[in-house]
């Protein structure tokens, strides 16, 4: 019976009571041949199945497909598990691309749900010094008496001063005489 090789890597296995001057030498490949499969020297091929095999005692459980989409990713396991859950997709990660990485879930939160550029959006704002409004700016009236420089509203103005609206139909004389104020219509 002559020398047989195993049916995946082919590894000779010398027949037994035969090869008697060369088994040693078989042998010694063989065994050169496992060490370079073990170390990585030589990839290995075996057909494995989803959910049949193990890796440090733990159930491999993810597909080829999904092993593949890994392929050349530099990530940490941290790092990868921050994306779990995440449901973008990933044209919108990619916009993240140069975004330092000390943002904070809730820094990133404020721009949730912006559908526009930022600064054409701050544009439409008034400025803080000399804002001009446009249509029916409203503002809370003040209360009576205040001689701030808040903003007075046309109610404001109406209750401190509720004789504007009278009309005098003539001439009118006004005086100041000890003290008092004096008015005279004709």
């Amino acid at each position: 019976m002559a020398d047989t090789t195993t049916t995946t890597f082919s590894l000779v296995k010398p027949e037994v009571g035969a090869s008697e001057s060369s088994w040693g030498a078989k042998i010694n490949t063989t065994l050169d041949t496992l060490d370079d499969l073990l170390d990585g020297t030589t990839a290995i091929k075996p057909n494995l199945t989803a959910n049949l095999w193990e890796i440090g005692g733990v159930a491999v459980t993810s597909t080829a497909a999904e092993l593949n989409a890994l392929d050349g990713i530099t990530s940490t396991v941290a790092e990868l598990n921050i994306l779990d859950g995440v449901t973008s997709t990933a044209a919108e990660l990619n916009v993240l691309d140069g975004i330092p990485g000390t943002l904070t879930a809730t820094e990133l939160g404020y721009v949730d749900g912006v559908t526009s550029s930022i600064q054409t959006q701050l544009g439409t704002k008034a400025g803080l010094a000399s804002p001009s409004f446009t249509g029916n700016p409203v503002a809370p009236t003040q209360s009576a008496g205040n001689d701030t420089t808040r903003i007075a509203t046309t109610a404001f103005v109406q209750e401190a001063t509720p004789y504007t609206a009278q009309t005098v139909k003539g001439m009118a004389k006004m005086w100041v005489s000890g003290g008092n104020l004096y008015i005279t219509t004709s």
